[in-house]
């Protein structure tokens, strides 16, 4: 499992799988912003599930779900919300130099 450092802004309509890792209240979650986080061969599953907690301030359990469907889809959708919460997420991640992506409508 590999993540690196690229974060960028691109138009995607979320999921309903996406609009499930909602992070921040609101009632319209489509004009919310996503964190997208990609697969890499660098760091170990406790490296990326640690970061996750520090990032998206979640519990284990969640964190544990987001890196398997890391590393077995290649990215995950790790938190749904407003564009300057999803930019601090997004920096957190990058703190060990994981990809992510910051993805809106």
């Amino acid at each position: 499992m590999i993540f690196s450092v690229s974060t960028s802004l691109s138009a995607t309509r979320p999921t309903p799988e996406t609009r499930q890792t909602e992070q921040s209240s609101g009632p319209d979650l489509l004009d919310a912003y996503r964190v997208v986080l990609y697969n890499d061969e660098e760091h170990t599953f406790d490296e990326v599930i640690s970061q996750i907690i520090k990032a998206v301030q979640c519990n284990r359990q969640k964190a544990e779900r987001c890196t398997w469907e890391v590393h077995t889809k290649g990215r995950s959708v790790v938190f749904v919300g407003m564009i300057d919460r999803c930019i601090k997420v997004s920096a957190v991640l990058e703190e060990i130099a994981l990809k992510t992506e910051i993805q809106t409508d």
